[in-house]
């Protein structure tokens, strides 16, 4: 593996001492391209599920959970699934659902991204930690022209936290598929020694200089650069700010599709949906996910529901 492939693939958590803000940036190359790979989306959607990949992580990458985190876009627009869940160990896989035609007459549309091609819906997002413990769920309307907006809804609204987020996804990249995050947030009851005597002012000052300097990242910079690691941005936009980068959290893609969960699935439907289902005798269910196909013999189909 090359030093330029540790470089991608992973949640970088920091810190910025002098404001006293907290933030993770995501930078996705190899996952991203898995993703992707085997469903031939066209460009906005690959675009829109690279962008929905990296929020998923961004906010992810903020919790302490052991099981699995789930971002869902329910809407009624050209896209109108988006789906990606990351397991507490790093794994992700994500896809999306789309009608082709209006897709394409939605590319040549003014306005944003959010309104051209999702429409009106939500943004869930689910922490499952299995049967034993609660599940927590949070959810937004699908307001602004980017999901970034989106996300900076529900904090404001649900979390009452500042949050700045940029997302960038780029399926045909110079250096391949790559997408990236960068989030910070202001935390609120935390007060550092340094901001115990600022004023409210300063304090405000302090997030303002922080957001533009957020802003001001260039796609070129958060995708994969050989020449540039993810340290590298962080030094680059906040070295002003004291910034503080911890371990860095490896994410991989991995579906966890297999051929005894499919089966298992076509055994809990009727007999005669799963007859509908049969071309030549057979049954092929492809991973919605992963686009692999579980082929199943016309005797497996019958033996179903022996």
């Amino acid at each position: 593996m090359t030093d330029h492939a540790l470089k991608t693939d992973l949640i970088l958590p920091f810190r910025l001492e002098e404001a006293n803000l907290r933030g993770r940036l995501v930078r996705l190359g190899p996952v991203y391209q898995e993703t992707i790979k085997n469903h031939g989306y066209p460009k906005p959607v690959a675009e829109l599920l690279g962008e929905c990949v990296t929020l998923a992580a961004v906010l992810a990458g903020a919790l302490k959970y052991d099981g699995l985190f789930t971002l869902q876009i329910q809407c009624d627009g050209p896209v109108n699934l988006l789906v990606v869940d990351i397991a507490s160990s790093g794994e992700l896989r994500a896809t999306a659902r789309y009608d082709a035609e209006k897709v394409q007459a939605a590319e040549s549309k003014e306005g944003g991204v959010v309104p051209r091609f999702l429409g009106k819906g939500s943004l869930v997002f689910t922490v499952d930690q299995g049967a034993d413990m609660d599940r927590y769920q949070g959810m937004v309307g699908l307001v602004g022209d980017t999901l970034a907006d989106c996300a900076d809804e529900y904090f404001k609204r649900s979390e009452q936290i500042e949050t700045a987020i940029e997302l960038v996804a780029q399926p045909d990249g110079k250096n391949g598929p790559a997408a990236a995050a960068l989030m910070i947030q202001r935390m609120p009851g935390e007060v550092s020694d340094k901001q115990a005597s600022d004023s409210v002012d300063a304090a405000e000052e302090h997030w303002n200089r922080a957001v533009v300097l957020l802003r001001s990242v260039t796609a070129d910079e958060l995708l994969i650069d050989p020449a540039l690691t993810p340290e590298d941005i962080l030094y680059r936009l906040f070295h002003q700010e004291g910034v503080s980068i911890f371990d860095a959290k490896p994410l991989t893609y991995k579906c966890r599709c297999s051929r005894d969960k499919v089966k298992a699935t076509l055994a809990s439907f009727p007999k005669a949906e799963v007859a509908q289902l049969k071309e030549d005798g057979k049954v092929i269910v492809t991973c919605q996910f992963c686009g692999l196909d579980y082929l199943f013999e016309e005797d497996e189909v019958d033996a179903l529901h022996a």
